[in-house]
This record gives C-alpha cells, structure tokens and sequence, in this order.
C-alpha cells in the first residue's frame, strides 16, 4: 500500500504531570529530511524522536514538534548577581548620556542571558516513557492521512496506466500491418525500377534489413515486460516511489523509439498518448513515498 510524502497530524497530551501536544506534518523530498523542535530543556530527547520517526519513514521532510503547557519535574534557578549589577549599571549609563531620567527595573535586568539560569532534573528514560505512546499515537494518524492521500494517488496512478496499456495495444495490433507494409512497398519499388528481373533473394535481403530497423517488436517486448513489473511493484512495495519512476523512464525511452520508428498515423498518435499519460504517472509519482 502506498504512501503519500505529505501527511499531518496534531495531538493533545494530558497525562499526570504533563500536558502539552504534538505535531507531525511532512511534505515532498527526494530523502528523508528530519527536523525536531522541542523545548530545549528537552533537547536531550532529540536522538529519540529521530530514531522513532527514522525507523518508520523512508522519504519526505518531516517537522515534529512538541509543546509542553505543564510538566511535573523538580525545578531549580539561580541568579549571578555580579552579572546583574554589572548590566544595572550599564543600563544607567546609557539612561543618563540620553537625558533620560527613568530608574532601572527589574525587568530590564533579569533579560539579560546569563544573569538568571533555570534548570529542570529530568529523568529521560521516565519521561521518554510518558510520551513514547503519545507519540505512537500521533504518528498513528499522521501515516493514516498519508494512506488516505496515498489511495486516491494510486487510483489516479492505475486510471493513467490503463491509458498505457491501452495505447500499447493499439501499437502491439498494428505491428503486423507495419511489417506487411514494409514488405509490399520494397518489392513494389523493385518491381517498378528493375520490371520482370527482380532478384528474388536481393528482395528478402532488403527486406530483412529493413524489418530490422523498422519493426517494434523488441521494444513492444520490453515496454509490455515494464509494464508488468510496474504492478508488481505498486502492488506489493511500501516505497515504490524510486523504482516506480525508474521504470517510468524505462518505458519513456521505448517509447521515443516506437515514436522515431511510426510509419503510421494511429500508431504516432497512440505515441502521444504514451507520452502523455507517462509524464501524468511520474507527476503523480513525485508524491509518493
């Protein structure tokens, strides 16, 4: 079954001594790009949620993020108090070379970094234990609104490689025509330049290297055995995206050789529609995972 790239979700977390929600939402890359926001007294939790997030996706920019509204973990702060005179000082000093007459709050103070530190003492693998299922749920979500996204990619995917199978077709049904053609019309301009002494075996010679070059058998072989493993893989793969697109190219280049090869007009058009509806695959394609 496969996956859309792009997916979002959003979870509410209230549990005892927690609260706060997550978010997961991605979109359309090439690789697995992974960006985590946490508040950053919980950066130590970084390699966890991109071990969790790694494990399970293999394509796409995902953005996780997690807020925390309330946390049940033993707090301490601490103030540097030279720190704090030394910028009340300087802050006076820039009040009175600007004639402002105005006193140094407290406010204006305590912003400064460094002047008040603030630590929390967790317990990682504690809290790692309280938001593990939280985030098992989320991701439960988020991967369903891919799913969702994936099926109706799919659908559109199957609706355009029926147009392909059908063009094949028409082609595969004139393939007998065009070498019938090839044939009659080389023994009809031997005919008219050489009359009653045609050489009967110079005609098959000319015959035969032309069928060679202009006959589609080989590639009709290749582009239907293509086709196949197209709905091998889309069937059975997870992440088929690559090889899909792969193949897509694969099937492009018969194409353009069935194309540089067309004696005929129902066969030049079926082209077209080859083309067509193989760049609407590998549009679709770049959605997937």
């Amino acid at each position: 079954m496969i996956r859309s790239m792009t997916g979002f979700a959003h979870r509410e977390i209230e549990r005892e001594g927690l609260r706060g929600s997550l978010e997961l939402k991605s979109y359309n890359n090439r690789y697995l790009d992974l960006s985590i926001y946490l508040p950053h007294y919980l950066s130590r939790l970084e390699p966890r949620f991109r071990s969790f997030l790694g494990e399970r996706v293999v394509h796409g920019k995902i953005e996780a993020s997690l807020r925390i509204r309330e946390l049940d973990a033993p707090a301490s702060a601490s103030a540097d108090f030279a720190a704090a005179a030394a910028v009340a000082g300087v802050l006076r000093d820039i009040a009175a070379a600007c004639g402002i007459d105005e006193p140094v709050r407290l406010g204006n103070v305590i912003g400064f970094e460094g002047v008040v530190a603030f630590e929390r003492r967790l317990d990682e693998g504690a809290l790692w234990g309280r938001l593990e299922p939280e985030l098992e749920a989320c991701f439960a979500e988020y991967d369903e609104s891919r799913l969702r996204e994936g099926r109706a990619t799919a659908a559109d995917i199957e609706s355009q490689m029926a147009r392909v199978s059908a063009a094949v077709s028409l082609v595969r049904s004139k393939a007998p025509e065009i070498e019938s053609t090839i044939k009659s019309q080389l023994a009809s301009r031997f005919k008219d330049v050489l009359g009653d002494a045609v050489d009967e075996g110079r005609v098959l010679a000319e015959v035969a290297s032309y069928l060679m070059k202009y006959t589609i058998n080989e590639e009709l072989a290749r582009l239907g055995s293509h086709i196949d493993a197209f709905s091998a893989i889309i069937g059975t793969e997870s992440a088929p995206g690559k090889k899909l697109d792969f193949l897509c190219q694969e099937m492009n280049r018969e194409v353009n050789t069935i194309g540089s090869k067309s004696m005929m007009l129902e066969v030049s058009r079926a082209v077209v529609e080859l083309k067509d509806a193989l760049e609407n695959v590998r549009e679709q394609l770049r959605n997937i995972e």
